[in-house]
């Protein structure tokens, strides 16, 4: 399922490049939990939880149906 959700993320990771942000895959559980970071822009953006809601998470769920929640990982240590 990982490699489908990464292909599926590749298709909404243009839209967040053109506004100077990306979207990173930390981890895909067995229940169907989609954990992601948002970088660049996106990282404190005040929309970021509605990219994260209405942007990847829907597309996520359209393309890859085994998907039940995508989840925000906290900052790496590098963004911290």
């Amino acid at each position: 399922m990982r490699e489908k959700v990464e292909e599926a993320l590749n298709s909404v990771r243009e839209a967040l490049q053109g506004h100077g942000g990306d979207v990173e895959l930390v981890d895909v559980d067995d229940e169907g939990t989609v954990q992601v970071r948002l970088t660049g822009a996106c990282a404190g953006c005040p929309m970021s939880q509605m990219t994260l809601r209405m942007g990847i998470e829907r597309a996520l769920k359209q393309m890859v149906p085994e998907v039940k929640a995508v989840v925000e990982a906290p900052p790496s240590e590098a963004q911290a």
